[in-house]
């Protein structure tokens, strides 16, 4: 297996599209099978591409792994989607990362991903430590320099970014979202999300308010 195992950069628009086309396939299969259940030559079949090609474009499981995290991350919350223009108000750059980043957290695939992480903490810490770089920790440096561009233009008083960006994110993920990822409770609808978001932003940015 090892003479397989190499990384190609891939180019042509086929390429583009027999790599996504494995990364979907491993996303669901990750989710359906769990990390171990899920083998190349399985993912490769529902890819509909060779075992070969599955190795040509991802270098082993793992990394078709954070790959496929990474992928998913960058679809549902795009780092364009943290831009702050100077025209732009802070309520309107946090309300698109509030609603963008509640429908990963509630989503189906993001609460069967979380559990999924949850069950490997104590046999594959390393994948889990991987997964966190990939997923959440892509998610807060975004999140950290959106916030130190709006204490630059004066939107905000931030003197921690970091901090501060942990506080927003965190305001999402607290007990309510516990509840539906122990299925006590169903997802919020979009109109909840609509709701909490416009009340998180209006906590945090008076958290932060310029001061005169």
């Amino acid at each position: 297996m090892s003479n397989l195992r190499h990384t190609a950069t891939p180019g042509r628009p086929k390429d583009l599209a027999k790599r996504q086309a494995i990364l979907d396939a491993a996303k669901c299969l990750f989710l359906k099978l769990g990390y171990e259940g899920s083998s190349m030559d399985v993912i490769a079949l529902a890819a509909g591409v060779s075992k070969l090609t599955v190795y040509n474009h991802f270098n082993d499981k793992e990394t078709l792994f954070i790959a496929a995290v990474e992928n998913h991350c960058e679809n549902q919350l795009p780092a364009l989607d943290f831009d702050l223009k100077s025209d732009m108000t802070i309520e309107t750059a946090l309300g698109r990362i509030a609603l963008r980043f509640q429908s990963i957290i509630y989503s189906k695939e993001g609460l069967e991903l979380h559990r999924l992480m949850c069950s490997m903490t104590q046999h594959n810490p390393k994948l889990v430590h991987k997964f966190f770089a990939a997923g959440p920790t892509r998610v807060l440096s975004h999140m950290t320099r959106l916030l130190e561009r709006a204490h630059a233009q004066h939107k905000l008083t931030i003197l921690n970014s970091q901090q501060a960006a942990e506080h927003f994110l965190s305001l999402f993920c607290g007990h309510r979202h516990m509840r539906v990822l122990f299925d006590i409770e169903a997802a919020p609808n979009p109109a909840q999300q609509q709701q909490l978001a416009q009340d998180n932003i209006a906590f945090f940015v008076r958290a932060y308010a310029c001061q005169p």
